[in-house]
């Protein structure tokens, strides 16, 4: 799973992404299902992600991350995300401290990730980290937060930061306020060379061609993939963070034009330079999981 943008960024700043960095979907399974861990990971998601947060009730959070604990020593095959309560509760410790202390944890969501010093507290763990982006105070010091040691992608939480802000869902004027926070995500991440970032859940299980229209809008922002609560949803990510045929095609002819042409050209009626060429690249590198999928 490569983007060869994503990649560049990494060139340029020293990151090496792993296949958990660039997932396209990345599917949650509460911790306090263990018999769904192993069918979540028989999904074909790109990373499936273990709550201990969302997903879990407060008296049930001990006895959660203690069966996660097992179940990892007894998988030492297996790599999965995990997303931790947030630093400020009475649990992130003991979360932090389990995820620390086993292989297959590739990497931590972080919640609430609302300042630096929380990922900084986060990182001392030693985990690679995926800040959730999910309240005010995060979109203000997201710049902080995005260049922080251990980051690694950024996940954009638009079910709490809508609730945070007091924004009206599902209407025209909250679509439009989050989508500001999502440039916000896009821009800090690029700047930091962080992989694609994740977008946000679609709650309406049942609604895969909302889900395939919301995802090939995200992809076409600059999103690399996004996180979701259901397996069905998963196939439909797969497919929406690919490029679309029309681009893959649009993308060949740019290319096989470029072999033959010692300099600008036209295509379509559209001229074709230096940077048309290196969009056709990207997707190109991109498109060839299409033909793996």
């Amino acid at each position: 799973m490569s983007d060869l943008s994503t990649l560049a960024n990494a060139a340029a700043t020293g990151k090496a992404f792993t296949a958990f960095d660039l997932a396209r979907s990345a599917l949650f399974v509460p911790a306090s299902r263990p018999d769904r861990f192993d069918k979540a990971l028989a999904t074909a998601a790109d990373a499936v992600i273990i709550d201990l947060e969302d997903a879990v009730l407060p008296d049930d959070k001990a006895t959660a991350r203690d069966a996660l604990a097992a179940w990892l020593a007894a998988s030492p095959d297996r790599k999965v995300v995990v997303r931790v309560n947030a630093v400020d509760t009475d649990w992130a410790e003991a979360d932090l401290a389990m995820c620390q202390r086993h292989e297959g944890v590739a990497a931590v969501l972080l919640p609430k990730a609302d300042s630096a010093e929380i990922v900084a507290h986060a990182a001392g763990f030693g985990k690679p980290l995926w800040p959730i982006i999910e309240s005010a105070a995060a979109l203000v010091h997201l710049a902080a937060v995005a260049a922080s040691p251990g980051v690694r992608r950024l996940a954009f939480g638009s079910l709490d930061l809508g609730l945070d802000l007091d924004l009206d869902p599902d209407s025209t004027a909250a679509a439009t306020i989050l989508d500001q926070g999502r440039y916000a995500v896009l821009l800090h991440g690029r700047v930091a060379g962080l992989a694609a970032p994740l977008d946000g859940v679609h709650p309406a299980i049942r609604d895969l061609e909302g889900l395939a229209a919301s995802a090939g809008r995200a992809r076409d922002m600059g999103f690399g993939g996004a996180l979701c609560i259901h397996p069905t949803h998963v196939p439909v990510l797969n497919q929406s963070f690919l490029p679309t045929p029309a681009q893959r095609e649009w993308a060949r002819r740019v290319l096989e034009r470029a072999e033959a042409e010692s300099g600008a050209f036209q295509l379509d009626g559209k001229m074709v330079d230096a940077p048309v060429i290196k969009r056709a690249q990207r997707l190109a590198q991109r498109g060839a999981r299409a033909a793996a999928a």
